[in-house]
């Protein structure tokens, strides 16, 4: 069922062969808490944006059961995404760069990084459980960077908190306005229909034995024609929609840019219902390439010097070929294949000879990319998270930190004979930053540090499909980390000198204290207070080469 009205560009009607470098652009994530329906719906997305064939790949059998984003082995055994994926795809004259989050709690790093590279997000919400304690965090993040939001509280079509409790619920916990654009008649078993205030129209939900549903246009809420097309059992619901009609505050397009304000469409995701309404919305107010925090001054996407960061690593995404890629924002200038552009970490320029957009695992070379566009770039180890390229020497985009880890464990290697192997793994998987690597300065063993223990799931899992090893990970008797911050290098020989046996250098050389409990760092910050404890590590324009 897809809702449908003459108002809306028809499915498919407008998808355009790729490398059109001259559509706008919308750039934005989909965020949400585990099971909220975020990965069906960046299916459905694309579905109606022409970009796939199927519309049931989640629920066609075997292979085609996966989810387009889902590529990872352990993704599509678990059903849970576990790293950022980027979809690119054209629909009614304008390119969409979609990415597609984890929604576990695990991996927000990941998706911290991810809405760095974003001009709006779309808040999924389950309408059976409201909003959870990830979808909280991942809005923090989104309104600590001024990102607006649009919400689709998904799952209409099971039983579900009334409407009214869902808006209130968004005002009360996010002090966020709501302004409905849909509105549900009925809920699960209920469901009769759903309703657009946006063009007066309503879709009417097929009843028993009846086949498909049907779509009335220009139809008023408190219409003799909309009460008549519905059972009589739906009248109460219909005294609701009359009421949000009335009760609730129009869409203000300023306040949404300004993140005061979020327009809230209801839907299904698994059933189609108001998918269609979510992408035009996305369409009509979802901003254009916005203006990116950097040293000396913000970048402006009519900028003329071309100019990006890497947000994102992923090794062996063709594990036959070990590639590795850096995923770029583009932020100003036009991007052609085959220009240098200069790294501000390095001072070296490299060049570009195969940017490529991506659908998910699928790939396409590009020869042209405007800001707002997400490129990938294939590197041999010559790129890292946080990194600038430009045509200026003196540019560095900023708001890309590290975060101190909060789950410390040692790898075992199953076969001593291949910790060279093991090496290039570890350090690979840290550069793409799905985990914090230590090398202690006493001893030889390896430290990674992770947000939460599925990590280390994720981190076997690849090592074994990607490297052909076994690996295992053993407690240590730390229980956090930090980085030091010391205002000159006698005081860094002198804390070295003190506390060796639990001083380590992560895979970027920087000194780190492993913390063996919370009272421990306490007396350290009040013995040492010329020394900083960090839990966060800013991205600088150049950092040293770790002594692995």
């Amino acid at each position: 069922m897809s809702l449908e009205t003459q108002t809306l560009p028809p499915k498919n009607a407008s998808v355009k062969a790729a490398g059109d470098a001259s559509l706008p652009r919308r750039t934005f994530a989909i965020i949400s808490h585990p099971d909220a329906g975020k990965t069906t719906l960046t299916e459905k997305l694309l579905h109606a944006g022409g970009a796939v064939r199927e519309a049931g790949e989640v629920r066609a059998k075997g292979d085609r059961r996966r989810a387009k984003s889902d590529w990872m082995a352990i993704e599509q055994q678990r059903g849970i995404s576990v790293t950022s994926s980027v979809m690119t795809f054209e629909f009614d004259g304008i390119r969409f760069n979609l990415l597609d989050t984890p929604g576990h709690e695990d991996f927000s790093e990941d998706t911290y990084r991810t809405l760095t590279a974003v001009d709006c997000a779309v808040m999924v919400i389950d309408a059976a459980k409201g909003i959870e304690s990830q979808t909280l965090k991942l809005f923090e993040v989104c309104r600590l960077r001024g990102i607006p939001i649009v919400t689709f509280i998904n799952k209409i079509d099971r039983e579900g908190v009334s409407p009214f409790e869902l808006l209130d619920e968004i005002a009360e916990k996010l002090a966020l306005d709501t302004a409905p654009m849909s509105w549900p008649i009925g809920m699960g078993g209920l469901f009769e229909g759903l309703y657009s205030f946006e063009h007066d129209c309503a879709f009417l939900a097929p009843q028993r034995g009846s086949g498909a549903g049907q779509t009335v246009e220009g139809i008023a809420p408190d219409s003799a024609e909309l009460r008549s097309a519905l059972t009589d059992s739906a009248a109460p619901l219909l005294e609701d929609l009359i009421l949000a009609a009335e009760a609730c505050p129009a869409f203000d397009r300023e306040a949404f840019a300004a993140g005061d304000l979020t327009p809230v469409y209801f839907g299904s995701a698994l059933k189609e219902i108001g998918v269609d309404h979510l992408l035009a919305a996305l369409a009509r107010y979802a901003p254009s390439p916005q203006p990116q925090p950097a040293d000396p001054a913000p970048v402006q996407p009519d900028d003329d010097k071309v100019s990006g960061f890497i947000f994102k690593m992923q090794a062996n995404m063709d594990p036959n070929h070990r590639d590795r890629i850096a995923f770029m924002r583009v932020c100003s200038g036009t991007l052609t294949r085959g220009m240098r552009l200069g790294n501000s970490r390095t001072g070296k320029a490299m060049g570009l000879h195969n940017p490529i957009f991506f659908l998910a695992r699928d790939r396409a070379v590009v020869d042209e990319a405007q800001p707002g566009d997400i490129v990938g770039i294939p590197n041999h180890g010559t790129l890292r998270v946080g990194d600038t390229l430009s045509e200026r020497s003196d540019l560095f985009f900023t708001g890309l930190p590290d975060f101190a880890p909060e789950l410390l464990r040692r790898v075992r290697l199953e076969d001593p004979m291949k910790a060279k192997q093991m090496r290039r793994a570890l350090i690979d998987l840290a550069e793409e930053g799905i985990a914090r690597l230590f090398r202690p300065l006493l001893g030889s063993d390896w430290i990674v540090g992770v947000v939460g223990a599925l990590q280390l799931q994720v981190i076997a899992s690849r090592i074994e499909a990607e490297y052909g090893l076994s690996v295992g990970f053993d407690m240590v008797p730390y229980e956090t980390a930090r980085w030091i911050g010391a205002p000159d290098e006698a005081s860094r020989k002198a804390f070295i000198a003190r506390e060796r046996a639990s001083v380590a250098e992560d895979e970027d050389g920087a000194l780190v204290f492993l913390a063996r409990n919370a009272w421990q760092l306490q007396r350290l910050e009040e013995e040492c207070p010329d020394l900083k404890f960090l839990a966060v590590k800013e991205r600088q324009r150049s950092t040293g080469t770790a002594a692995f």
